[in-house]
């Protein structure tokens, strides 16, 4: 019983000794050429310029409700779509009041600001 899981084995050895190799290889003869500007800590792509304990504006959370909203409507809206023919008027209901509560947090966002940039 245990032969059959040996193609599986020497499939995760294979493939941990070429990852470990291409890792090796790189770090070997990839350049080294640390500067001031490298070795810097960085924050978004700017300059820390404060204690990393400072509160973040309230728009940086608005805007990631925002993309929870569209990212899980776009995850389970195709499935849905693709077998809504099988699950009948239940699926159908059950969709609508999930994105019924999307529409509820899009309108928070809506009326926080959060789709006004500046």
């Amino acid at each position: 019983m245990l032969e059959n899981y040996l193609p599986i084995l020497v499939f995760l050895v294979i493939g941990a000794a070429v990852g470990v190799m291409l890792a090796t290889v790189g770090y070997l003869l990839g350049p080294s050429r640390p500067d001031r500007e490298k070795c810097s800590p960085y924050e978004c792509g700017f300059e820390a310029f404060e204690d990393a304990r400072m509160k973040f504006d309230v728009r940086y959370y608005l805007v990631a409700i925002l993309f929870i909203i569209f990212d899980l409507e776009i995850v389970f809206l195709f499935p849905w779509a693709v077998v809504l023919e099988h699950i009948g008027p239940a699926g159908f209901i059950a969709m609508l009041i999930f994105l019924g509560v999307l529409v509820v947090g899009f309108i928070y966002e809506w009326k926080k600001g959060a789709l006004e940039w500046e």
